[in-house]
């Protein structure tokens, strides 16, 4: 029995004559640049709006409970601004991460020369012409067709990879997402929580958003940590302006949220930190993909999804990262 190698086992197929594609139906013409990226999936946007809630509840237990009824102001201001700038950032973070194509993909990332390593260097914010046209976002649907195919100009010993489901050439690295309908570049997973894949386009935003929930989760617990002891030394009735029992309840239940979620998102966190230092996505890890693009530095990984060079930037969600010489497109095949 042959075994067949891993990196087969691709929605792809090798030879042009299973790539049928007549079978393609012309893909709809691509929207302007800036053009807002939202997945209209219920669940996804339900989890966002869960998200969002959660998050507003902490903000109202921190103010109104804690914070505001306390008789040490500098403490108050203190934790105030701390507090309410992470969750700022947490929520622009979950924005970007939300409305952001997950993907940089041009049509020339379809082509994979046998034998040798391919770039493609070239800023994909710029028009240009003939067979490097650049398309910013997912992979379109349906641009398999014999036309696009044969505007391509194949040459041979060059391979094309085409997606069955959506019907779409396919760049290396490529996966399906059955939520977005399109193949996603370097996607890592799916994640409802943001409505949205992780991808080498919003990777970074994602990577924010969990920690700075992470750290507002912390912030509270040690808040509510304080307050306990501040309430069990001192008359409840004075440590709040909620009732005893209303206070115990809303405290208990940020406790348990800031638990739940300080534990989920750190370990996020890390498992993509780890990801993009070994430049290995989280789908390649599960199918144990075999490594056909070019090792580099866990630092030139980092400045791959953050920027280049290192600047407080990478901790802004509303700087988009400058790959600069950190280029993402190398490949060895």
């Amino acid at each position: 029995m042959m075994l067949i190698p891993t990196h087969h086992f691709r929605d792809i197929e090798r030879k042009p004559e299973y790539l049928q594609p007549e079978k393609c139906v012309p893909p709809p013409y691509p929207g302007p640049v800036g053009t807002m990226w939202f997945i209209r999936d219920g669940c996804g946007i339900a989890c966002a709006i869960v998200t969002w809630f959660l998050v507003l509840y902490a903000e109202f237990v921190v103010l109104f409970v804690m914070l505001i009824p306390s008789r040490d102001y500098v403490y108050s201001i203190i934790n105030g601004i701390v507090f309410n700038l992470l969750a700022f950032l947490a929520l622009a973070s979950h924005c970007r991460a939300m409305l952001t194509d997950p993907v940089r993909t041009c049509t020339e990332m379809a082509i994979t020369l046998l034998g040798r390593g391919v770039s493609f260097p070239e800023k994909l914010d710029k028009p240009v012409s003939g067979r490097s046209k650049c398309l910013l976002g997912a992979v379109p649907k349906g641009n398999a067709t014999k036309e696009f195919i044969e505007s391509l100009q194949l040459k041979p010993g060059q391979v094309v990879y085409k997606c069955p489901k959506c019907c779409s050439i396919k760049p290396d690295r490529a996966h399906h997402c059955s939520v977005c309908k399109r193949c996603i570049r370097k996607m890592d997973h799916h994640c409802p929580w943001v409505n949205n894949c992780v991808g080498e386009n919003n990777q970074k935003y994602f990577v924010l958003f969990t920690m700075y929930i992470a750290l507002i989760s912390l912030h509270a617990l040690i808040m509510v940590g304080f307050h306990f002891l501040h309430c069990f030394e001192e008359d409840w009735t004075k440590c709040s302006s909620f009732s005893p029992p209303t206070t115990v309840i809303l405290l208990i239940l940020l406790c348990f949220e800031g638990l739940l979620f300080l534990i989920f998102t750190s370990v996020m966190f890390g498992t993509q930190v780890h990801s993009i230092c070994t430049d290995e996505t989280g789908i390649e890890q599960l199918k144990k993909e075999e490594r056909r693009w070019a090792k580099k530095t866990k630092w030139m990984n980092m400045k791959a999804v953050f920027g280049h060079p290192f600047s407080l930037g990478w901790a802004s969600p509303f700087a988009t990262p400058d790959q600069g010489k950190a280029d993402p497109y190398q490949y060895v095949v």
